[in-house]
Parts: structure tokens; C-alpha cells; sequence
């Protein structure tokens, strides 16, 4: 039996879902953000133990079949921009990345994305990245243009004049006097 689950954004997560799911005496046979693999299938009893396990660790068990699309369309981007699993071509768009993966014309996709989180795919995209610049910029690490050409800005000064756009601050000002302050992948 499949599950997909809301607000799984990290390691973390998946070992936490893991261990919620084990403690029930449920056997996982793969767990990916997103999604759970069970072997066999859940009675009435289970099924309301698992939701409660779930939400008692700010997930939400989906049922909803548009919903289910929506977090795996965000799962991909959040591997795509925080987890750089570098699964899309660098040639291609998101807009045709997506498409392809879930098997939808683009506008559909974002239209069923704009309608559930009030937000666009677009929207969610550069909200990613600029969190992204800001565990970056935490590190100090890497200099903008390096950023930059990780996140796939065609350069510095276009991903500072975004980051700007977005946190009304331009990135040397965030690293000064923001306390860098980040949102967890959950709130963006």
C-alpha cells in the first residue's frame, strides 16, 4: 500500500515516518519524501492510528488525488533546488521537467499548484532557491556568483536583485544584519 504524506522535506523526515510507521508494526519496503511503500494494506484501526502518529509530527496523511500531485510536484523541486539532486537536465525548464515527470501538460499543473497553494510554481521555485542563498550565505562558503551558478541565475547580479525582491534586502545586507533568519521547507 502507497501513502503519500505532506511535509516531508528532509532526512529527517523520512526517519521520523520510519520510525512512527515501525512503531505501529507496520513494515516500510521504501520510503522517498513524499511517499511510503507498506507492505501489504491498513484496516479502518491502523489507518486512523498512522494519521494521528503522522500529525502528532506535523505530517498530514493525503488522500485527496489533486493534493497528492501538488507535494510530489513540490518534492521534485525541493530535490531539485534544496537537495541538488541534479535529476533535471540543466537544458531543461521546470515548467517541461515537470511536465514530464508527472505526466501533465504544464498548464494544468500550474494551475491545480496556483489553486491549492495560493502561490505560483514560479513563486515556489524562487521561494526555494532564496532559501537556498540564505543557508548559503550562513556558510559563507561560496561567493554570489558561485551561488549564482549553482541555482542556475544567469548571474550574480540577476539572483541579488530577486533575493532583494524577495526579502527586501540585497544579500550582503542579509548576511549582515538579518540574523539570518530562515523559513524550515515546510513554511515556504
Amino acid at each position: 500500500m502507497k501513502l503519500s504524506i505532506k511535509n516531508m522535506v528532509c532526512d529527517r523526515c523520512i526517519k521520523v515516518v520510519r520510525e512512527e510507521l515501525e512503531a505501529l508494526g507496520l513494515t516500510v519496503e521504501q520510503i522517498e519524501l513524499g511517499s511510503v511503500q507498506l507492505a501489504g494494506t491498513l484496516s479502518a484501526g491502523q489507518a486512523q492510528q498512522v494519521k494521528a502518529r503522522l500529525e502528532a509530527n506535523g505530517f498530514e496523511l493525503l488522500e485527496d488525488a489533486r493534493l497528492v500531485l501538488v507535494e510530489y510536484m513540490k518534492k521534485l523541486i525541493i530535490d531539485e533546488v534544496q537537495h541538488l539532486k541534479a535529476r533535471k537536465p540543466a537544458q531543461m525548464n521546470f515548467s517541461d521537467y515537470l511536465s514530464e515527470k508527472c505526466g501533465y501538460e504544464y498548464s494544468h499543473l500550474s494551475h491545480l499548484f496556483s489553486a491549492t497553494t495560493g502561490q505560483t510554481v514560479e513563486q515556489y521555485i524562487i521561494a526555494q532557491k532564496i532559501e537556498k542563498v540564505k543557508e548559503w550565505l550562513s556558510y559563507g562558503e561560496l561567493s554570489m556568483t558561485e551561488i549564482a551558478w549553482r541555482l542556475g541565475y544567469s548571474s550574480a547580479a540577476h539572483l541579488g536583485n530577486q533575493f532583494k525582491k524577495v526579502t527586501g534586502l540585497t544579500p550582503g545586507q542579509y548576511k549582515k544584519d538579518a540574523g539570518l533568519v530562515r523559513k524550515t521547507l515546510d513554511q515556504v
